[in-house]
């Protein structure tokens, strides 16, 4: 397929810290008007799955998005909407509204992906704590929601709240995706088995800093959430995924790259032994969607680089998504 792209502008900027790898992919202040109206994704005899984007994304465009995501060659594309913007604890009086990232919600998921289906579906969310926040995510469920998520809330883990809403995904039959940070979202991880052994039938996605650090057994400081220091295998997050197969996780964002690149002896192991467990998700704002510019396509390539074969690579970058949520 012969194909143009607008003049774009991006920065990316990686620096490795005495803490650790930290990612930040910033848009330019203006990036041209015109996009290319393709009828669909770039030609791609291997098709994939990107279980973890958003819309407007530290500004993001609606083109730029889909730019993005057909230039990175993905087939089929969930949108994880924000809850609403409140004032309210759990999202730390406003510090989390739009996932701490300027996203939008979910009218603004579903009508987006109501413009391409079969390319984008637009997932369900909302402020675990408000109190229309069930009736909130039922709509959305009703309408095809394939997953509840992101859910990027300071709120513990197991909080009467969340398991309202593991309850309704146990009834709809969808996945919950939930963004482990220490301290900040989502508290409690060493915790969190009691959930999955409450709730065998709700499949968990696991993502972000706290979730990808614990792959380490030897991870002990957990306000450390891009660690580079070698993986002794055994940390939390391996038992979780090797223990409970309702456990899942999404290898998206600089903390899923990081879990691979920090140790890729073992990241090769890692993937070999949860093969059947993990699913790709982008979770970049750029506007690139190739080469180094991208952190997608930076993962993918890592994915296709350190899978112990073809069949596992297939399963993480499409079959077990395919599976996970329905399509």
């Amino acid at each position: 397929m012969k194909r143009k792209y607008s003049r774009r502008h991006f920065i990316v900027k990686s620096s490795l810290t005495g803490v650790g790898l930290s990612f930040a992919l910033n848009d330019a202040p203006t990036l041209a008007q015109t996009f290319l109206k393709n009828t669909g994704p770039a030609e791609n005899t291997e098709p994939i799955i990107d279980i973890h984007q958003h819309t407007q994304y530290s500004g993001r465009t609606d083109d730029q998005l889909l730019t993005h995501q057909r230039a990175m060659g993905i087939t089929t594309t969930i949108l994880l909407p924000s809850g609403r913007p409140v004032s309210h604890g759990s999202t730390y009086y406003g510090l989390a509204n739009g996932l701490q990232a300027e996203t939008t919600g979910n009218e603004a998921c579903y009508n987006f992906a109501q413009k391409y289906p079969g390319e984008f579906l637009a997932g369900a969310n909302e402020v675990p704590d408000f109190p229309e926040a069930i009736q909130e995510i039922e709509k959305y469920l009703k309408l095809g929601a394939p997953v509840i998520g992101e859910q990027k809330f300071g709120i513990e883990c197991d909080a009467d709240e969340m398991q309202k809403i593991y309850s309704l995904a146990e009834k709809y039959k969808v996945p919950v995706l939930m963004h482990w940070q220490y301290g900040m979202y989502n508290r409690g991880l060493e915790r969190f088995h009691k959930m999955l052994e409450k709730y065998p039938k709700v499949h968990f996605i696991g993502h972000a800093q706290t979730f990808w650090a614990n792959i380490d057994k030897d991870h002990s400081d957990q306000n450390v959430l891009y660690p580079k220091t070698k993986v002794t295998a055994g940390g939390i997050t391996d038992q979780l995924l090797s223990t409970y197969p309702n456990m899942y996780g999404d290898i998206s964002a600089g903390s899923g790259l990081n879990s691979m690149l920090r140790d890729e002896d073992q990241a090769r192991k890692f993937l070999d032994r949860h093969q059947d467990k993990l699913v790709f998700g982008s979770d970049c704002s750029d506007v690139v969607g190739h080469s180094t510019g991208c952190l997608g396509a930076t993962i993918i390539s890592t994915i296709r680089r350190l899978a112990p074969g073809k069949k596992a690579e297939r399963k993480i970058l499409f079959d077990n998504a395919k599976k996970l949520f329905r399509i």
